[in-house]
């Protein structure tokens, strides 16, 4: 059995291609540079507790790059929508935390676009909306 890397063939499946090497890229970030991940973030660790950093790489970087590394080789409509929806439940979150949490700063509307485009994107392409 050969294996082919699977390039997206029309605009739409690029732009959720795209999304999915974005997450990929911030997986990467959060497993081998999770200080840096956590001031991107606007968020610290204790250096008296470096389990703050290993949940970093773990959660934020093994998750990230699974998800980004899966719909990149598997390039299938439901992975993407699986993208897609992971991204739109973040972005669920941060609009929860913006209303309950006194979180409702310009740094976080700005993630609140960004990651809704990362949200829409794959799942334009998979629903049709994008070709």
């Amino acid at each position: 059995m050969d294996f082919a890397f699977p390039w997206p063939y029309s605009q739409g499946e690029w732009l959720a291609w795209s999304v999915a090497a974005f997450t990929l890229l911030l997986g990467a970030c959060a497993l081998f540079a999770p200080r840096l991940m956590l001031r991107a973030l606007r968020l610290e660790s204790e250096p008296s507790r470096p389990s703050g950093v290993s949940s970093v790489r773990a959660q934020l970087g093994g998750f990230y790059l699974g998800i980004g590394l899966g719909a990149i080789l598997f390039a299938q409509p439901l992975v993407y929508m699986v993208l897609g929806f992971a991204w739109a439940l973040a972005a669920f979150g941060r609009l929860v935390s913006m209303m309950s949490d006194g979180a409702n700063t310009l740094y976080n509307w700005l993630c609140l676009i960004v990651t809704i485009a990362l949200s829409a994107l794959p799942l334009a392409f998979t629903f049709g909306f994008i070709g």
